[in-house]
């Protein structure tokens, strides 16, 4: 064997190594009790502040919209488009039948998947899986990239895509922890946040205006399943984060 393959091949080895070891659970990166009081009041602060909250909410439509997209394609639509909007607002385009089962979960998915992504990253946060956590959310965001369809949006998701990146490969055991705890728990709130503005204000192009005519149920009834929903999902959040307070 030449000798610059022999270098390739152990190159080739130790990188991967240093990747599954990034993909283990880590037991040092679940949060302390203190640490999880300081992330709670960090979590607080970021969305009792509105000029914060305005900023910080496109987090929230991000898992939204993937929620639409990556839910339509269990279901056998494609996910062609992810666009976000200034206002924090966005849409995401998955093309198939206009009626349907795969139309209707895949419509039906975006008000409930932060609540749902948010409350398995604080189980996730609480068991120490914070570095596969975040391994695993990034390598989603680097696969959704193509999607993006707008300047905006591709700056959002390359910033998001870095900082999570950047975090799992060199971010402590700590910081990955208290941030990951931090992020789910946000993206709980941020969900029932959401689904009161939607409620406040309906409206026929909304998700539980498009289900009512896909299904001819009240929009109030699938309004009804979403609070079904997001408070299962804040039950199993909740009773991950006291186990860590």
């Amino acid at each position: 064997m030449h000798p610059t393959s022999f270098a390739t091949s152990t190159t080739g080895s130790d990188l991967w190594g240093q990747v599954s070891g990034r993909l283990q659970p880590e037991p040092l990166s679940t949060p302390s009790t203190s640490g999880f009081w300081t992330v709670l009041l960090v979590v607080v602060v970021v969305i009792g502040v509105p000029a914060l909250w305005l900023r910080s909410r496109v987090v929230v439509t991000v898992v939204h919209e993937l929620g639409h997209g990556l839910v339509g394609m269990l279901f056998g639509r494609r996910f062609t488009g992810l666009v976000l909007r200034g206002d924090m607002s966005g849409h995401a385009v998955t093309v198939g039948p206009s009626r349907g089962a795969g139309r209707i979960l895949s419509t039906w998915a975006g008000y409930p998947a932060p609540a749902l992504v948010g409350a398995t990253a604080v189980q996730a946060a609480g068991a120490g899986w914070a570095p596969p956590a975040l391994g695993a959310t990034g390598l989603v965001l680097l696969v959704c990239l193509v999607r993006v369809r707008s300047l905006y949006t591709a700056a959002v998701m390359v910033a998001l895509t870095a900082v999570t990146g950047a975090l799992w490969w060199q971010g402590g055991p700590t910081l990955q922890g208290a941030v990951v705890l931090g992020v789910g728990t946000f993206l709980v709130v941020g969900a029932w946040r959401h689904l009161g503005a939607v409620v406040a204000q309906p409206s026929p192009s909304s998700d539980p205006g498009v289900l009512a005519r896909l299904t001819h149920l009240p929009a109030w009834t699938w309004n009804a399943g979403y609070v079904a929903v997001l408070a299962a999902a804040s039950w199993w959040a909740l009773g991950g984060a006291l186990a860590l307070g």
